[in-house]
């Protein structure tokens, strides 16, 4: 039997997965690594953190493996995006890893605009300036840390390093350097206009390459430090989102995907570059060869639920928490939710919009609370989908994933605002199973991605809409916009009284 690695770089964790031929996960592995957050708004890792725990995973997930080692024959990765490491000359790392969800960069997004223009910026990147994408974070390094970035010669994302790390060359895929700010989207190819008009040499992005692309062999010190041969291929791997729909099976025109863990995620498959959403939506290269998708973010996904729990609930369990939701009447009994505890990304992203409770009185009860926030949470990813048909997308059919695939009444929940049917997969693994996959079809076991996927994936169950439901929620998704427009100032106003 044949066997391959997918390895997720989380944002807290490195989660492996051995993987075999049938698609059967047999052994899985996780390690943790800290988060350094020294002033708000600020989030960075150690790089190194992420090779130590990477190397460590590997060489547990070898060490409880009974088979013959020369059978795992390729590994590839998921990562978490837009984090940039800055390597110097000798490739050795600069500083701590910015993150994703560092959010320091907003006058450098603007200084984005300025240089750039704005349409010409969203025009070759199909993106906004957002202060968690890389480039914003390359110019506070260059304003802020000049003397570091002077010996910067290249940069990489989280997953680049390690993968650097584990074969000795450097590369990037397209679908993490479609989250940079910096990729020609449509073209594939760094965008030299925008680093000339920033003042930043073109020459600083790193070789792309295929996400299926075999970028070389592990070194003999990796093998000798893992236990796994020296002969083992390596594969450039992906964007956890680009990886999540691989490993979801959104591979063909109309697939789409609602993830939701700590944040939320709508993907939705495009197959070719040219669509204009003017910025509305993520646009992205996809970890099919030439092909992309559209991605709207909730922020405070899961850690809505999370902090309503927490706060309101914390001696209970989440199942405890749930119990009964589906029993509280669509619209919990005139109760709604708005999930901005972070701000917001789509459609709004505003990082000083913050949520509420709107509708309550004494006879609400805590299982309509928690009906509410999950509902809202939905409504808040509903954003994404109607923006999608706005544009043309015909989506009948939604693969719900993360935690929000766990519970029956959620599921149901998305199916009846969503309007549309509910796919559970039998097994899902996300990012981690498509880093898997990817590495699998390197490998040449399948023809296709796609022919990957029809084989690896299994539908588990579907939740149809109720037709009730989807016209009260209709008219309840029009009262959840509205609350963005009416607390908008309200909330920049009390800014004022936060610590």
């Amino acid at each position: 039997m044949s066997y391959v690695i997918g390895v997720d770089l989380g944002t807290s964790a490195v989660k492996l997965l051995l993987v075999n031929k049938t698609g059967e996960v047999v052994q899985e592995v996780s390690k943790d690594y800290p988060l350094i957050q020294e002033k708000t708004g600020y989030s960075e890792q150690k790089p190194e953190d992420w090779v130590e725990q990477t190397v460590a995973g590997l060489k547990e997930l070898v060490q409880q493996f009974d088979g013959n080692i020369s059978d795992i024959e390729g590994l590839s990765f998921s990562g978490q995006m837009h984090g940039l490491v800055l390597l110097d000359q000798n490739n050795q790392v600069l500083r701590n890893a910015i993150l994703w969800n560092d959010t320091r960069t907003t006058a450098q997004c603007e200084e984005i605009y300025q240089k750039v223009g704005k349409e010409k910026f969203i025009d070759i990147t199909k993106n906004m300036a957002l202060e968690g994408f890389t480039l914003p974070k390359m110019l506070w390094v260059k304003e802020h840390e000049p003397e570091i970035f002077a010996k910067a010669k290249t940069f990489v994302l989280p997953k680049d390093y390690v993968r650097y790390r584990l074969t000795e060359q450097v590369h990037m895929d397209y679908s993490d350097a479609a989250g940079t700010s910096l990729l020609d989207i449509a073209k594939k190819e760094w965008s030299k206009e925008i680093c000339d008009l920033l003042d930043l040499d073109v020459s600083i992005c790193p070789p792309l390459v295929d996400s299926d692309q075999n970028v070389g062999k592990i070194t003999s010190a990796v093998a000798g430090e893992t236990g796994l041969s020296a002969d083992t291929d390596v594969f450039a791997g992906g964007a956890d989102n680009a990886c999540g729909a691989i490993g979801s099976g959104i591979l063909s025109e109309g697939k789409t995907f609602a993830s939701i863990g700590t944040s939320g995620v709508v993907l939705s498959y495009e197959p070719t570059g040219d669509k204009d959403y003017k910025g509305k939506v993520h646009y992205f290269n996809h970890g099919e060869q030439d092909a992309y998708y559209a991605m709207g973010v909730t922020l405070a996904a899961g850690h809505s639920l999370n902090w309503f729990k927490q706060t309101f609930a914390a001696e209970k369990s989440f199942e405890e928490l749930l119990d009964g939701v589906g029993d509280v009447p669509a619209g919990a009994n005139g109760l709604l939710f708005t999930p901005y505890l972070v701000g917001e990304r789509t459609p709004h992203a505003d990082s000083q919009i913050r949520g509420s409770f709107i509708g309550m009185d004494s006879s609400h009860t805590l299982k309509d609370f928690a009906r509410s926030v999950l509902e809202g949470i939905t409504f808040s990813l509903n954003e994404s989908i109607a923006i999608f048909r706005e544009n043309g997308k015909q989506i009948d059919t939604i693969y719900s994933i993360g935690g929000g695939a766990k519970n029956p009444d959620w599921l149901q929940m998305q199916a009846d605002i969503f309007d549309a049917n509910i796919v559970k997969l039998k097994s899902e693994q996300g990012p981690g199973m498509g880093a898997a996959m990817l590495a699998a079809y390197g490998s040449g076991w399948y023809t296709s991605l796609k022919e990957c996927a029809d084989t690896i994936l299994e539908d588990a169950e579907t939740y149809q809409p109720n037709p009730e439901n989807v016209e009260q929620y209709k008219v309840l998704f029009k009262l959840y916009k509205d609350v963005y427009q009416q607390t908008k100032q309200l909330n920049q106003d009390l800014m004022d009284f936060r610590k």
